[in-house]
């Protein structure tokens, strides 16, 4: 079987993507993926590329053709809604061309926002007679309208539009969270909705396979370390885990580390710094084969999200990389994401943006024998094996693919 992946996001981008399409070229199945030019998160064009260029090149076996885009800088919305446009507008005029020699059995869209770029797939879809999937990781307009990107009903009401019209020309739309279905299934009409959620690299299960050594961060040593691994942006509402660190300043074993960056890191940053406070550590971003490791030097791992009724249906892909590393997660954040932690006995909860109860909850964990903490770790990456096993869920999303490309074009 031979598939087209279409993702704006790709390889030396740090994205699950990169897992999923590795792990079906190892499975046998031919991968292309049509991407832009790699930007994030710094918003900068990484070195080697051109925003301007076109690109094909083989990654890992796979086939991988790049279209220009406009980088997303750090200067808000606008620009943002540039590199959204741009590789829409690039992938429709410069897709057909680079992979018009191709023929393919299914296209796939990793959806992360913008939910814009499953339009060129769709394009490519009609151009090819190939079935598209769509993938679900965030909603729009929701999210566009819980981040402040886009503040106008009148605008989210015509991206509502465009987002119904988007779904109910996929064949296939797989969720990432159960919770999606209702919001999804109204405006879609009579697309299938199949559950299919996020994983993570073995290396998360297994341990890290590096030889390269890791960063020395005096930070994770000798103390109750409370870790907050990934995206350092406006959705994970950073504040929370300042306030948290004001009000647990005078317990000195307790730190909180903070590895990734994002739109708010140098806010948080530089306010931490203004407050004085010693106990939170913003050393950057690390590249992602070390952070299994990292991640087992934490006594806890945090996952935050804004106090926003679209992150309630949300399960950030942290939550199954926690589960994964087998360390206690405490969930400052509502609605799925917290019942999944919950459900799996894998830590706390707590509601989103409540700093009081966040601090507490640490506290409570910190007071908690090694052995009833070790319990929980052990529980979160028994329910990740049994729910999230990446190579199981990678054979599942063959087999809808495989049915998807079996059924004739008029039965779509």
């Amino acid at each position: 079987m031979h598939i087209l992946v279409v993702s704006q996001y790709f390889l030396p981008e740090e994205f699950h993507i990169n897992d999923i399409a590795s792990s079906l070229c190892k499975k046998g199945i031919q991968v292309d993926v049509l991407t832009g030019q790699p930007n994030y998160p710094g918003g900068r064009i990484f070195s080697n590329y051109k925003w301007w260029g076109l690109g094909k090149n083989v990654v890992a076996g796979m086939r991988v053709f790049r279209v220009p885009l406009v980088p997303r800088g750090n200067s808000g919305s606008f620009r943002l809604l540039l590199n959204y446009c741009s590789f829409v507008l690039s992938a429709l005029l410069f897709g057909p061309l680079l992979v018009r020699r191709q023929k393919y059995d299914a296209i796939m869209v990793y959806g992360t926002s913008p939910i814009l770029q499953a339009i060129p797939a769709i394009y490519l879809g009609f151009l090819k007679s190939a079935p598209v999937t769509l993938w679900l990781q965030d909603l729009w307009p929701e999210s566009l309208a819980a981040t402040k990107h886009v503040r106008n009903e009148t605008v989210l009401s015509a991206i509502r539009l465009l987002v119904g019209w988007i779904y109910r020309r996929t064949n296939l739309i797989l969720i990432q969270s159960r919770a999606f279905e209702p919001s999804v299934r109204a405006i879609c009409r009579d697309t299938p909705i199949v559950y299919f959620p996020n994983s993570v690299d073995i290396a998360f299960v297994d341990g890290p396979r590096i030889d390269a050594p890791l960063p020395i961060l005096p930070e994770l040593d000798d103390s109750f370390v409370v870790m907050l691994a990934g995206n350092v942006g406006i959705a994970q509402a950073p504040e929370v885990i300042l306030e948290a660190a004001r009000l647990l300043q005078g317990v000195s074993q307790i730190r909180f580390v903070v590895l990734g960056q994002g739109s708010r890191w140098e806010s948080i940053r530089d306010q931490a710094k203004a407050l004085g406070l010693r106990n939170l550590h913003l050393p950057g971003r690390f590249p992602v084969q070390t952070m299994p490791a990292l991640m087992r030097k934490a006594a806890v791992l945090l996952v935050t999200l804004t106090d926003e009724p679209i992150f309630a249906l949300t399960v950030p892909n942290k939550v199954q990389a926690y589960m994964a590393a087998g360390r206690p997660i405490l969930a400052c954040l509502n609605g799925e994401g917290a019942r999944l932690v919950t459900e799996a006995q894998a830590g706390l909860s707590v509601p989103a943006e409540n700093a009081r109860a966040l601090a507490d909850a640490v506290m409570q964990l910190y007071n908690m024998p090694m052995d009833e903490l070790a319990q929980m770790g052990a529980n979160g990456r028994r329910y990740f094996k049994t729910h999230f096993d990446h190579d199981k869920l990678v054979d599942e999303l063959i087999a809808h693919l495989r049915a998807l490309s079996n059924t004739p074009k008029d039965a779509r």
